[in-house]
């Protein structure tokens, strides 16, 4: 919960402070951040008193990060190909979603464009969906630790 909530702060800074225009994928990225958020606030406000309960919150969230995981590799992909491979340029996608039915723009959206294959930023050389790729790995080794321990993490629950 309070991971996504800082992965959304860092990406509004850096789309509103810093300029950046997010592409698609970019978006793609952020629902899986946003879903991986929702999930651990229901978790928490649901507070489930069975363990399999508490084990399908946390495969939710791990099936989040997962496919958060995805579109990050699929644009460090397109980043990495060579000038002349990369994609055309889609229209923005507010006039995608005023013009296209959603499904075309959902598909479009998970193919990337020329767009998803510019580097805007970069840290210690690793782009922005790199970073993300490595917070979407940190979290999930975190997940399969509270999965492995669901058992005894969800039975010392019930003891309080």
């Amino acid at each position: 919960m309070f991971a996504s909530m800082g992965m959304m702060a860092v990406a509004l800074f850096m789309e509103h402070a810093l300029k950046l225009e997010p592409c698609m994928l970019c978006y793609l990225q952020r629902f899986f951040v946003i879903l991986f958020g929702l999930i651990g606030v229901i978790g928490f406000f649901h507070n489930p008193g069975k363990a399999i309960a508490f084990k399908g919150y946390i495969l939710a969230a791990l099936s989040s990060t997962f496919l958060g995981a995805v579109f990050s590799l699929r644009q460090l992909y397109l980043q990495s190909l060579p000038a002349e491979l990369v994609p055309s340029c889609a229209p923005d996608i507010e006039y995608l979603l005023s013009s296209v039915p959603f499904m075309e723009v959902l598909l479009m959206a998970i193919q990337g464009d020329g767009n998803c294959a510019e580097i805007l930023w970069s840290f210690l050389g690793i782009s922005i969906p790199g970073w993300l790729l490595i917070a979407f790995f940190v979290i999930g080794i975190w997940l399969l630790r509270v999965l492995w321990l669901s058992n005894e993490i969800h039975s010392q629950k019930l003891l309080r």
